[in-house]
């Protein structure tokens, strides 16, 4: 087992649970804050926008079984990559696309990966997700941690009422 971890910031986290602690070689999915200068923040800190953290998802995952290439591309389907102020209806700093990158293999995974997004052409506005070294990253409240599982209808009436279940199918033709 070839335990690895990748950081990716998508708007409101509990939309990037769900679809990753699903496949196939991952060991965990945890939401919280990363990027800032704040210690320790809360949620109520981060939504402030000045603490410096966007809300994320740090996944723990088996590289024997699935790839941080495959990772990077299932994340590219889970958000809007052109809007530089926030996702959906979430705005504001901590709610801004990044890609965390732990190591420089990752970092030239992340940079082909955003190129070939940009040159294929699927979207007419430029890509503005961000790819920054990884930070110290903090555990969200207990209470956002597995949201889809622990209220699913609300996670539900969320990721449909945000206009995020529609953009991704309008630009990919299935939720992830």
């Amino acid at each position: 087992m070839a335990l690895e971890l990748a950081t990716f910031a998508g708007g409101c986290f509990w939309c990037l649970v769900k679809p990753y602690d699903r496949l196939e070689g991952i060991e965990k999915v945890v939401s919280g804050y990363t990027g800032g200068h704040v210690e320790n923040p809360t949620y109520q800190q981060v939504c402030t926008g000045t603490t410096g953290h966007v809300e994320a998802v740090q996944i723990t995952f088996d590289s024997d079984k699935i790839s941080y290439k495959d990772l990077v591309e299932i994340y590219w389907k889970l958000i809007d990559p052109t809007d530089p102020g926030g996702q959906f209806h979430d705005r504001g700093e901590s709610y801004q696309t990044v890609i965390f990158y732990h190591n420089e293999e990752q970092r030239k995974i992340a940079e082909e990966s955003k190129r070939q997004l940009e040159e294929s052409g699927k979207f007419s506005k430029p890509i503005v997700v961000k790819l920054l070294p990884a930070k110290p990253f903090y555990p969200a409240e207990e209470y956002h941690q597995d949201f889809y599982k622990k209220k699913p209808f609300d996670y539900e009436r969320y990721f449909i009422g945000s206009g995020r279940a529609q953009f991704i199918k309008q630009h990919w033709g299935d939720i992830v």
